[in-house]
């Protein structure tokens, strides 16, 4: 007797400002691979990318598939995870591709980055979700979708609950005590779909003593416009006689760029700012035709910590490591995983501050990865012991405080720059493949902060004061 036929909703996101024609292919695909497994396959045929794609992609939810799958088949924000997939009655297969483009070029489809974001805003929502990594032609990936088809879904990794040990605990006190009062900049609202850029104001003043002050993007934009020429070209030879290749770049974004950072400047000390987070897309490219990641480094390299995307939980992160003793840290993406070498590769787009450039002399200025217009770093981060961590909601209910703590650690190696930004390979103490499936499945934000120095023994006696509970691979 034949096994009985599954159905399969197959729904492709993407967004256009990766590689669509690389996009589109993998989904093609991927569908092609379900299909071949022995699945009925529905849903939309091409990328699912607007808003009415995704009202048109959610008509072919109706309930009687036997297998949801959707294809990462590049990044996107969450909204689309949470129009189709928040009031799913089963967990929704998120399925990611390894990057095609070659060495030191942009991420072509930032694959992965896109399922963490969508495990992160669909767990938040109380859904439930697990990932497959790797490319069609992969052999594990046909297993993995064949038992998938079969009812045996790849499984939520058990988050890890070992205790361990506790550094100083008047230490972690004071480090703790010494945030109440300061303030975090925040620019503008979070961006569309990025859910692990909202936050509670009462809850991190209640919780740190913390306050966020806010700015709307064009009241930055009205700053920027109205920064001197003097004050525009000192900050314009300052950044040039540090980082000499802001010559070869066009001259009038480097004009724009220098008065991006004199406002960002201006507006820290004037209003005693302990961080900066940015809303740093899409008004920054679109309306001020510049990126402000290269202002954000600059900031970061005086002593500033700062954060794309708005994220105010990273800069509350950033500012406690560096209150232990980390040192300048930096809020990167995990966007590629190499199992056989347990490596996870971390990224951003450039925002890095120079000193944490594996060679801080050739800390190289060029255009964003995407938007192909200044402002951006493009080197790699320097090798060493290295610790990721992250504040983000308490979905568990297991603490008091209303956050939960992830801890990971490892080794960054030498490499060359993967990806065009600033990219870290790190070998994970811990198995890198559990970590990266445990990232997407537990609902943990796709912003983690690196750091340089190990101060995971005070985090986590911090976090015992705090009443945040520790999830630490």
């Amino acid at each position: 007797m034949s096994a009985p036929v599954r159905r399969a909703v197959v729904i492709a996101t993407a967004r256009p400002t990766f590689v669509v024609d690389v996009a589109r292919q993998r989904a093609d695909a991927a569908r092609a691979l379900l299909a071949e497994l022995g699945a009925e396959v529905t849903g939309p045929d091409e990328l699912v990318m607007t808003a009415d794609d995704v009202e048109k992609a959610a008509t072919y939810l109706d309930g009687a598939a036997d297998l949801v799958v959707n294809v990462c088949a590049s990044f996107s924000d969450a909204n689309p995870a949470l129009r189709l997939y928040r009031d799913l009655d089963r967990p929704v297969l998120l399925w990611s591709f390894r990057e095609p483009g070659p060495v030191g070029d942009r991420l072509w489809l930032n694959s992965l980055c896109g399922a963490n974001l969508f495990g992160h805003a669909l767990v938040r929502a109380g859904g439930q979700v697990r990932l497959v990594y790797g490319d069609p032609d992969e052999r594990h990936v046909a297993d993995a979708l064949r038992a998938a088809l079969a009812g045996e879904l790849p499984p939520a990794p058990e988050l890890p609950d070992r205790r361990r040990a506790r550094g100083d605990r008047e230490r972690a006190r004071a480090a703790v005590d010494s945030l109440r009062g300061k303030r975090i900049g925040a620019i503008g609202d979070a961006p569309p779909g990025f859910t692990p850029s909202e936050f509670d104001p009462q809850l991190l003043e209640s919780l740190f003593g913390l306050t966020v002050e806010p700015l709307t993007v064009e009241e930055i934009f009205d700053r920027v416009r109205s920064v001197g020429d003097g004050d525009r070209d000192r900050e314009l030879a300052e950044a040039t006689a540090r980082q000499s290749s802001l010559d070869d770049l066009d001259r009038d974004v480097v004009g724009r760029h220098a008065a991006v950072t004199s406002a960002l400047r201006d507006w820290s000390v004037h209003d005693a700012l302990s961080a900066v987070a940015v809303r740093c897309w899409p008004e920054f490219p679109t309306e001020m035709g510049v990126c402000p990641c290269s202002s954000l480094s600059r900031l970061a390299d005086e002593g500033v910590p700062t954060q794309c995307e708005r994220d105010v939980h990273g800069a509350v992160t950033m500012l406690l490591l560096e209150a232990l003793g980390s040192g300048t840290t930096y809020l990167v993406d995990t966007v590629e995983l190499d199992a056989e070498q347990n490596v996870v590769r971390l990224w951003h787009c450039g925002s890095a501050a120079t000193e944490l450039a594996a060679d801080p002399a050739r800390a190289t200025q060029f255009v964003h990865c995407n938007r192909k217009i200044g402002v951006a770093g493009n080197f790699p981060l320097r090798p060493g012991r290295v610790v990721m961590a992250r504040l983000t909601e308490d979905m568990s209910g297991a603490g008091s405080s209303g956050l939960r703590l992830l801890i990971a650690s490892g080794e960054s190696l030498p490499a060359v720059n993967r990806f065009q930004g600033n990219t870290a390979d790190v070998r994970l103490d811990a198995d890198a493949t559990t970590f990266v499936h445990g990232l997407v499945t537990g609902g943990f934000p796709h912003h983690t902060v690196l750091a340089w120095t190990d101060v995971r023994p005070e985090l986590r006696a911090a976090a015992d004061l705090l009443g945040i509970p520790v999830t630490e691979w």
